[in-house]
Formats: C-alpha cells, sequence, structure tokens
C-alpha cells in the first residue's frame, strides 16, 4: 500500500502523514527538506547573493557567473533527479506514506497508489505552522510565502511539473474546512479502497 501526500506549507502533512501510516502498519517516510532546512538554505543564499553583489560591484574577477557554469548545473539537476526517483521507487517498493518528493509524478502509474495534496487558507495554515513549530506568526507566513514557491520551484526545475496542478491527486483536503484528525479517517480510507480496486 502507497499513498503519496504532499502538502501546501501548514496544511497539516507533519501531523496526519505519521497518523495514516500507523493507522495502516505501514512506514512513514518523511520529505527530504525540513521547513528548517529550507529557511536556512535560503538565508545562506541570501547572504552569499550579497557578496556577490558586492564582488561585482568592484570590478573584479569574483564576479564571475553565480552558481558555476551551465553543463555543472545541469549535470547536478540529472544527479539529483536520478537519485530521487531512485529513492522514491525503493520506498514504494517497501510500502507506506511517502512525503512529497514528486512521488505523485513519479508513481503517476503506480498501482493502487493513493495521491493526495493538503492545503488549506493561507492565514489558517500560517497560524497552524507557527502553534506546531513554536514561532512566531509573522515568521511562519515569511516560510509559508517562501517555502511554497522553492517546493513547487524545485518540481519545476527538476521535473518540469508543477505540484500545485490538481491533475496528479486523487484526493484534495481542505484542512481549513476538515480537522486533522477526520483527514486521516478519509486518507485512510480512500487508501484502502484503491488498494483493494487495484487487487482485483
Amino acid at each position: 500500500m502507497v499513498i503519496m501526500l504532499f502538502e501546501s506549507y501548514g496544511a497539516g502533512a507533519d501531523y496526519v502523514g505519521p497518523r495514516v501510516a500507523e493507522q495502516l502498519h505501514v512506514p512513514f517516510h518523511d520529505q527530504a527538506f525540513s521547513s528548517d532546512q529550507i529557511e536556512a538554505a535560503e538565508s545562506a543564499r541570501e547572504k552569499e547573493s550579497l557578496v556577490t553583489r558586492v564582488f561585482t560591484a568592484m570590478g573584479t574577477a569574483h564576479s564571475s557567473y553565480e552558481g558555476g557554469d551551465v553543463v555543472t548545473l545541469q549535470r547536478d539537476q540529472h544527479d539529483l533527479v536520478t537519485q530521487n526517483t531512485d529513492m522514491v521507487l525503493r520506498e514504494a517498493r517497501a510500502g507506506g506514506v511517502i512525503m512529497g518528493r514528486n512521488g505523485a509524478l513519479i508513481l503517476a502509474d503506480h498501482p493502487g497508489a493513493l495521491h493526495v495534496r493538503l492545503d488549506g487558507p493561507v492565514d489558517v495554515r500560517v497560524r497552524r505552522a507557527a502553534a506546531r513549530s513554536g514561532i512566531e506568526e509573522a515568521r511562519a507566513a515569511k516560510r509559508q510565502k517562501r517555502e511554497d514557491q522553492v517546493r513547487a520551484q524545485m518540481s519545476l526545475d527538476l521535473y518540469e511539473w508543477d505540484p500545485r496542478e490538481l491533475d496528479q491527486y486523487d484526493l484534495v483536503v481542505n484542512t481549513g474546512r476538515v480537522d486533522l484528525d477526520t483527514c486521516v479517517e478519509m486518507i485512510v480510507a480512500a487508501a484502502k479502497v484503491k488498494h483493494a480496486a487495484a487487487r482485483r
């Protein structure tokens, strides 16, 4: 049994995913990058960009193309796609709840896999994320704007698809209207139905 779970920031996947896995007695495979990691990486990138702009303004030899040449960039992207795809396929063979990782696209034709997207109003998601992470709402609001964009952009850059489009999902749940425990029950029920249908 395989359940792919993708969320907009703060939609509750960190609560829903492990509980779905527990109720279905399958492994839980967390997403590749946490909110903390994305926030730290963006902060480091902004500092690096500032240094690059300073060197460029000084007209030094350090003002070369930021991030290396195009060939290197393409090779790195190819390696990332290969590694991520291999990991998702391994996790699917083991079964379980798989968070993110472009799994809805990679496993689009996987028999019996349930593809779920969690979303909701921005204000609800920001409040929930702030409460669960123990951070101020202002910081959670910044994370929401950054993280929703970064996760979508990674999918566009690496797999040329937009996870915000709904065509790859079997079930879309608005966790601003459905509480998270009910969301867990809905996903568990849908996973059982789709899994059983694939076995017939």
